[in-house]
């Protein structure tokens, strides 16, 4: 055994003795990702320099984090999520070339048997809401429209409730969908406004965010989840550029990229030809596909 791995604890020393008696994990990335994770823990501990008090309250909070986490609910994913981490995650495992569409996080509210419908359809089953036709074409990064592209979509009611959040109040897959792009790559489908929504906030993550003077809301979207054959899937948001948290997502998840205006159409023989029998929002917006390497 080497001396570095003997290696007495001190505080200047400290990260690369605890680095070294790791030397023997039997997973080479393990062993990569402990050590990165140790010398930058130590590094902020040296910096902060905490009380043994303030320590404890690091470790009581950490505790109360897992003991908010069971089948319903993962409190430390909300944690990662208020930090900023589940969004560069997100990032780094979602680069894209130049013109694609960008991702962002999937969410905690996807379904994964929602019912396909014919493309023009409405999603909201108890028509509650302001109505709304989101419409645009699905394309590759070459132009090509993608025909045959499956677009799974789903999203809040007009109180920022999601179905399954509702059982027994709202029906079961209301605003959910799958539709399929015809030749021209086009899709379009009726929905209702959505509204800004507060994660979670009654545990420790949301003691943290209001000592931290934060606000626990996500403003305004629609999510998406798009494949095309010869593509990389893409799991996506589209937002509401006027909602009153447009910047401040407490989960870091908009975009400029993914801002999408809800235009709101009152002529009437807009209203006609769209379906309607009252004004509605518009929303278009456009995806684009990276084709897979």
């Amino acid at each position: 055994m080497s001396n570095t791995e003997n290696g007495f604890f001190t505080e200047a020393t400290s990260a690369e003795v605890v680095i070294s008696r790791n030397s023997k994990a039997r997973d080479a990335r393990l062993a990569e990702v402990m050590a990165v994770i140790i010398r930058h823990l130590h590094a902020a501990v040296k910096e902060i320099e905490p009380t043994e008090a303030e320590w404890f309250e690091a470790i009581r909070f950490l505790t109360a984090t897992g003991h908010m986490c069971n089948d319903w609910r993962q409190e430390f994913i909300l944690l990662s999520d208020v930090l900023g981490v589940s969004m560069l995650v997100d990032a780094i495992n979602n680069r894209k070339p130049s013109g694609a569409s960008e991702s962002t996080v999937l969410g905690p509210f996807h379904v994964a048997d929602a019912p396909e419908l014919p493309m023009g359809a409405d999603i909201c089953l108890d028509q509650k809401g302001d109505p709304m036709l989101v419409r645009g074409t699905i394309r590759s990064t070459d132009g090509r429209p993608l025909a045959g592209a499956k677009i799974d979509v789903w999203q809040a009611n007009d109180e920022g409730f999601y179905d399954v959040q509702q059982k027994g109040i709202q029906p079961d897959f209301n605003l959910r969908g799958v539709f399929r792009t015809g030749v021209d790559g086009r899709y379009w489908f009726k929905g209702v406004k959505p509204k800004f929504y507060p994660i979670p906030d009654d545990g420790p993550v949301g003691k943290l965010l209001a000592a931290l003077g934060r606000h626990p809301y996500r403003p305004a979207h629609l999510h998406y989840i798009l494949e095309a054959a010869g593509h990389d899937r893409l799991v996506t948001h589209i937002f509401d550029p006027d909602d009153p948290y447009i910047a401040s997502d407490a989960v870091f998840g908009v975009k400029e990229s993914l801002l999408a205006k809800f235009d709101l159409i009152e002529d009437e023989a807009a209203i006609r030809a769209a379906g309607f029998d009252r004004p509605f929002y518009l929303v278009e917006h456009d995806f684009i596909l990276a084709q897979s390497a």
